[in-house]
């Protein structure tokens, strides 16, 4: 049994343990760059994504429109930086979660439809990295560790932070 668990369980995770910083900064990358992307086409397009707005319901759509696009656009700029991550990773958590009850609700009919839209797994993503943080391979984690090395923090700390 010992066997199987060094070479199945611990073996991977020594391994994976030098690459901890890659799968944040993926993710980052690659759900920053679409949120940016997405945002920016929506800031340019202010007219007709609050019409979209007023179709789902969502309240005070002239507000809300040219916020949500904001969200989405710096947002994606700052994941990509790993810049305040947990903050923009939230708010697009949750811009997931609105986008999924105000556009797709009615069509949903089962779990498998729910996890199988694309807002569901971006959902999780922003969740993971609002929960996890932005990794080592992130301006958070050199901010961090200039804030320490000023304050004389243990850099213990940074490391357990992101």
């Amino acid at each position: 049994m010992t066997f199987i668990v060094n070479l199945l369980i611990l073996l991977p995770a020594r391994i994976a343990s030098y690459f901890s910083w890659a799968g944040p900064l993926t993710m980052r990358l690659i759900v920053g760059y679409v949120f940016m992307l997405s945002g920016w086409g929506k800031l340019n397009n202010l007219p007709q994504i609050t019409q979209n707005f007023v179709e789902w319901g969502i309240l005070f759509p002239k507000i809300m429109t040219p916020f949500v696009s904001g969200v989405e656009f710096f947002g994606g700029i700052m994941l990509i930086l790993g810049l305040f991550t947990r903050i923009p990773a939230a708010m697009l958590a949750f811009t997931m979660l609105v986008a999924i009850k105000s556009a797709k609700w009615e069509v949903v009919d089962s779990l498998e439809t729910l996890l199988g839209f694309e807002e569901a797994t971006y959902f999780a993503s922003f969740l993971w990295l609002a929960i996890a943080g932005p990794g080592a391979a992130s301006l958070d984690r050199l901010l961090l560790n200039a804030a320490n090395k000023k304050s004389g923090l243990p850099c213990n700390q940074v490391q357990s932070y992101t």
